[in-house]
């Protein structure tokens, strides 16, 4: 029986157990289930002594590791099979998204106040990002663990004064590096325009840099799932994303697959967060936003809950980008809206049935179309002004598209009025 170590920061929460035919299976510590502080990992691990299966414990374990081409790439530099989650998590597990760290017994997490990293030097920098589409998440290089869900490149970092740092074991990292993939050109001026829209408008979403890397254009995020101490350290904060609390393996974040739904997202924030009077509309809010820009890839794994203070509240929104710049990519809504499965979701009668299927009220809903319309085209103007010197063809597209896009919506508000 293989077995790691399942930490929150630095305490012993649990084990995960990968026994010969190579099924896992996840129980907590007596110690931890008797602690007055006890959270559990995910809504869908509740607190509980006994153990849990392989069908039940996978979808939180397996939606922490990267996935589709950078899971394939990992597995092959590792020597393991792409499938084998166990494995994957026993060598990159030490960095994840989250409080989350999986250590080998006998091996202590790292003490926040002794932090290890490796300052980069502009050259290792750009060879890093060089690397990094055939080494994902720097595998194999000496004293990296670093995990982190989703399908695009990317790579944890820490910012020190302003220079970027590799952290080393499971230290926690502070930024999230994402360098613009070959294939989607003007990737990150088009998020660095939609995150600095959704800010704009009030939208709660983390801090997000423009930041080029020899020829390489990056955007560099800050985590929102870590917060610094008055002496300098980081400490994690506790987050899942939704499929994982709604119990939905990776390979199912999208609803054609058999993914969550939007009445899935709402009832588990009406019955899971700690505040759903406030993070209901919120992510009403997003999913308008969403609509508006034209992100038809706002998935199941693109929402989270974060867990503070005894609080499990919506998290910052992440991964906002205008899916329409590549015409290419589908059209189709990764979580249908009423009956409308294209993401120009302007029909009316669409977030009828929504707020139907939910249980919402239709004039809340209305309201903040309304509202998130007028919010953005207040806006458009100087968040172009502000990002048009990272790539002009790409932020009058953005401008020419979101504009119509909030047209159409406004009038078919006003139809409905009359």
């Amino acid at each position: 029986m293989n077995n790691l170590i399942v930490y929150l920061n630095s305490e012993r929460v649990g084990s995960l157990e990968q026994d010969e035919s190579g099924l896992l299976q996840f129980s907590y510590d007596q110690k931890w289930l008797e602690k007055p502080s006890a959270m559990p990992l995910s809504r869908s691990l509740p607190l509980q002594s006994e153990v849990f299966s392989g069908k039940k414990a996978r979808p939180f374990f397996a939606g922490i590791l990267p996935e589709e081409g950078p899971r394939e790439k990992i597995a092959e530099i590792l020597g393991i099979s792409n499938t084998n989650d166990f494995a994957m998590l026993e060598r990159i597990g030490g960095e994840c998204a989250g409080a989350v760290s999986l250590l080998p017994e006998g091996v202590a997490p790292t003490d926040p106040k002794n932090v290890r990293h490796r300052e980069l030097t502009e050259p290792e920098l750009r060879q890093l990002i060089a690397e990094l589409p055939s080494r994902p998440l720097m595998v194999g290089m000496d004293g990296l663990r670093l995990s982190l869900a989703g399908a695009q490149d990317k790579l944890p970092v820490i910012v020190h004064n302003n220079g970027i740092c590799l952290p080393i074991g499971n230290t926690p990292s502070t930024h999230i590096l994402k360098p613009e993939p070959d294939r989607f050109p003007g990737l990150a001026t088009n998020e660095i325009f939609c995150m600095t829209l959704a800010r704009a408008v009030g939208l709660n979403v983390p801090n997000t840099e423009y930041r080029p890397i020899g020829k390489k254009s990056c955007i560099l995020v800050q985590r929102y799932d870590r917060a610094t101490d008055e002496d300098g350290s980081t400490t994690r904060l506790h987050q899942e994303d939704f499929c994982q609390a709604l119990g939905f393996p990776p390979e199912r974040k999208y609803q054609a697959e058999g993914g969550p739904m939007l009445s899935d997202c709402i009832s588990l924030l009406r019955d899971w967060s700690t505040t759903p009077v406030l993070d209901i509309p919120n992510f009403i809010n997003i999913l308008i936003f969403n609509v508006l820009i034209g992100n038809a890839d706002a998935h199941g794994k693109n929402y989270s809950l974060l867990y503070s203070g005894g609080e499990r509240r919506l998290s910052p929104y992440y991964d906002l980008v205008s899916t329409l710049a590549w015409p290419d990519l589908s059209r189709n809504l990764a979580m249908k809206i009423g009956g409308c499965e294209s993401v120009n979701a302007f029909t009316i009668g669409d977030w009828k049935k929504m707020a139907k299927k939910t249980s919402l009220g239709w004039p809340m809903i209305r309201e903040r179309m309304a509202e998130s319309c007028h919010s953005v085209l207040n806006e458009l103007d100087e968040v172009r002004a502000q990002t048009r010197k990272y790539s002009e063809f790409m932020v009058t597209l953005l401008h020419e598209t979101i504009g119509g896009r909030v047209a159409r919506m406004l009038e078919a508000l006003s139809r409905q009025d009359h």
